[in-house]
Order: C-alpha cells, then structure tokens, then sequence
C-alpha cells in the first residue's frame, strides 16, 4: 500500500505524520485490497480541510472530506470516517460472498 502525504501552507510535525501513517496502516485490517491512499491537509481561512483518497481494487474509491478549526480534531474525524466508510465497504463485501439460507436448504434437498 503506497500512502501519499500532501500539505499546503500547513506545519506538519513527524508526531502528527505518524499519527496519520499509523490510521492509514490500520485500515489494512478490513481486509481490502487498498493500493493507495493521498492525504491532502490544507489550511483554509477558518481552520484546515483534510482530505483521504483511498484507492481500492476492484472498487470505486473511497473519499472522505473533513474541515475543522484544529487540525488534529480533523485528522481524527476523518480517520473515524474512513474507518467507518472501510467497515461498511467491508461488510458488503463480506455479505455478497455469503451463501444464503435458501442456497442451504437446496443443497440439503
């Protein structure tokens, strides 16, 4: 997974970089094939936007947008939206290669 970490008239500290790295890292836990994920932080008139572009094979990517006053309040909102937009794509996933209960009762016949 290749993960790409863009700033624009914004600091970024190795703690806050790590910090990101590491929730991006976790998203390998839903067991998608992700291939990339750009992280886009920009500071704005009224706080910084972030942005995650995550690319997932055989999928349409997923993206999440988030503003806040503090930027690490916005790195943590969407780090949860993620997280909860992988689990989701995750389920349905899970679900379509799930047999169902009317496929068990004709193998049973």
């Amino acid at each position: 997974m290749n993960i790409h970490i863009r700033t624009k008239d914004v600091n970024l500290n190795d703690q806050t970089k790590a910090h990101v790295e590491a929730a991006v890292e976790a998203f390998t836990k839903y067991q998608l094939d992700i291939t990339t994920v750009n992280v886009s932080i920009v500071a704005e008139k009224k706080g910084v936007s972030i942005e995650f572009d995550i690319h997932i094979a055989h999928a349409q990517p997923v993206i999440i947008n988030q503003s806040d006053d503090n930027l690490d309040a916005a790195i943590d909102l969407a780090i949860d939206r993620a997280a909860k937009a992988l689990r989701r794509l995750h389920t349905k996933v899970v679900e379509k290669q799930a047999v169902s209960v009317k496929d068990l009762e004709t193998l049973d016949a």
